[in-house]
């Protein structure tokens, strides 16, 4: 597996390289690890979060964050420095993941797995994607299909402002059991770990050990023009 550690100032084409890896995947079964952090604050929707019942649109407009959407599923999260992602695009027949669930544990087993030791304390996974520390979320993680590749991302709450959180995102309409209804404040955690630290982990729980120096910029510039940039796809919920 190759690994992509690229980021980009414009919030859109971070969220299209995910996809357009995914689309290079689905023609040749390519498989990568990718790894991005945003350099300022942007909230994304999942493919059919409402806005309305999600995001504090005024608060976001007042703050001028700007608001996206991707094409996996979950809740809406903020983007924001601190916040470390990560994407794997995997060969659905080769990894014997053709129930959604069954890659959802076999991913999430992974990632639990390659940081657990670097947080020094029991890491569990609540929720079907989540990782948590003492049932106090620090990463969620969502999955898209095509026929042949599946695309897996989350975030690592590192060391990222949770009191903005707070402020940009409501309480979202459908939460897991074990969250108890809890506050963003109370909810969630950063785990104060290098970003480094967890690349590498990350990278060796998946064999990643070839770089990817060409990324598909040509797709992901279009993705941005046909979809990304678009109110028609961000605003359709």
């Amino acid at each position: 597996m190759k690994y992509l550690d690229r980021s980009w100032a414009e919030p859109a084409l971070n969220l299209a390289c995910d996809e357009a890896l995914l689309l290079e995947a689905e023609a040749d079964g390519a498989e990568t690890l990718r790894f991005w952090e945003p350099r300022s604050p942007f909230v994304v929707l999942g493919h059919a979060s409402p806005i309305e019942d999600e995001i504090s649109v005024g608060a976001c407009r007042s703050a001028g964050v700007p608001v996206l959407r991707r094409p996996s599923g979950g809740a809406a999260v903020l983007q924001a420095p601190g916040c470390l992602n990560y994407t794997v695009i995997l060969d659905i027949a080769a990894r014997g993941l053709s129930e959604v669930a069954a890659a959802n544990a076999y991913i999430m087993e992974r990632s639990r797995r390659a940081v657990e030791p670097l947080v020094g304390a029991p890491v569990s996974i609540e929720g079907f994607t989540d990782l948590t520390l003492d049932s106090r979320k620090f990463s969620g993680n969502a999955q898209y299909r095509k026929k042949r590749a599946l695309l897996f991302h989350g975030s690592f709450l590192l060391d990222s402002d949770i009191s903005l959180i707070e402020k940009l995102l409501l309480a979202p309409p459908r939460q897991p059991g074990y969250r108890r209804r809890r506050s963003h404040d109370a909810f969630l955690t950063n785990i104060h770990i290098p970003a480094t630290a967890v690349k590498a982990a990350l990278r060796e729980a998946w064999n990643a050990g070839e770089e990817l120096t060409v990324p598909p910029i040509e797709k992901m510039e279009a993705l941005v023009r046909e979809r990304y940039a678009r109110d028609d796809w961000t605003l359709r919920f």
